[in-house]
């Protein structure tokens, strides 16, 4: 029974079948909060939903059999917890959409794909790894919006009261801006003034029109080159240093692996392996060799045949 289980839990089409049970769970779970589907489907979902939510209970009981005579090793790996605590709030006693949620997050379980990926592997290990330095990115990037948020609303506020009668209005209106995205009509507005120019949300307020054609260009322009040119390419240099790491560090474990692999072997069987290889090199030679000698042989027989 335990071998059996062993060979399910490590088998290719085991692992792509419970993947596949997650999606259909997903599915179901997006059916079901149609309400027309639900009242003419309802009780073929919940069949559904019960017969995947049993499956992903063998999943687990494969899992723990196949870990015997130690089970409970069965929870050391994070995402086994997470699949068990899933499971188990299924079975709690309590209804709503909230247990349909819960279910729903088990598509997560699609990043186990990481690990077959060796190259999205180095990829996400990159992103792990520069958390830490992307938080002091990020804790520098909020100082300089807070001090532009400021500036911006002592400078603007009175004259554009939407975008910059507050702090927090300001910061999401720099937030907009560092994305590039419509901050030509903020720019405007501060440039000739709300009188001038303006849009219709910012007619209804009360404000005190005044433009600020210099300014506005240097606080504009100085913010997207702080903001959009530098900060978010130290981002982007931050994750290829940390990607740098994650091969250097994947290097290090394949050596590892072979030096694993080498431990225990005697001098005799490495010797044999070496011949073994050299044997090979040797054959290879000598095809090489034969392939060559045919080669110009039919170049001299070509050569002849023209004389």
């Amino acid at each position: 029974m335990v071998e059996l289980c062993r060979k399910i839990s490590e088998s290719k089409w085991f692992p792509n079948f419970i993947i596949g049970v997650i999606f259909l769970a997903g599915i179901v779970v997006g059916l079901q909060t149609d309400s027309y589907i639900q009242q003419h489907y309802g009780e073929i979902l919940i069949i559904l939903d019960n017969v995947i939510l049993y499956i992903f209970v063998f999943e687990i009981v494969i899992k723990m059999i196949a870990k015997s005579p130690r089970p409970w090793e069965f929870f050391k790996d994070g995402w086994n917890v997470f699949d068990f605590i899933i499971v188990a709030v299924c079975f709690l006693p309590f209804g709503g959409p909230y247990v349909a949620v819960l279910r729903l997050a088990r598509i997560l379980r699609v990043l186990r794909l990481v690990s077959a990926l060796p190259k999205l592997q180095v990829l996400v290990g990159a992103l792990i790894k520069s958390i830490p330095s992307m938080s002091y990115v990020g804790l520098l990037l909020l100082l300089l919006f807070y001090i532009y948020a400021v500036m911006g609303t002592y400078l603007f506020g009175q004259n554009d009261p939407l975008h910059f009668g507050s702090i927090g209005a300001s910061m999401m209106t720099l937030f907009e801006i560092i994305t590039l995205e419509g901050w030509i009509d903020v720019f405007n507005i501060q440039v000739m003034g709300s009188n001038v120019y303006t849009v219709e949300a910012l007619e209804s307020m009360q404000r005190v029109p005044s433009a600020h054609p210099v300014a506005a260009p240097v606080y504009f322009i100085s913010f997207i080159l702080l903001g959009t040119m530098i900060m978010l390419n130290l981002f982007i240099g931050i994750i290829i240093n940390g990607m740098e790491e994650t091969n250097r560090e994947e290097t290090i474990k394949e050596l590892a692996k072979i030096r694993e692999q080498l431990h225990g072997i005697s001098l005799e069987e490495e010797i044999n392996l070496i011949q073994q290889d050299i044997e090979k090199i040797n054959e290879n030679l000598k095809l090489l060799r034969n392939r060559i000698s045919a080669e110009s042989g039919g170049k001299k027989i070509s050569q002849t045949d023209v004389h």
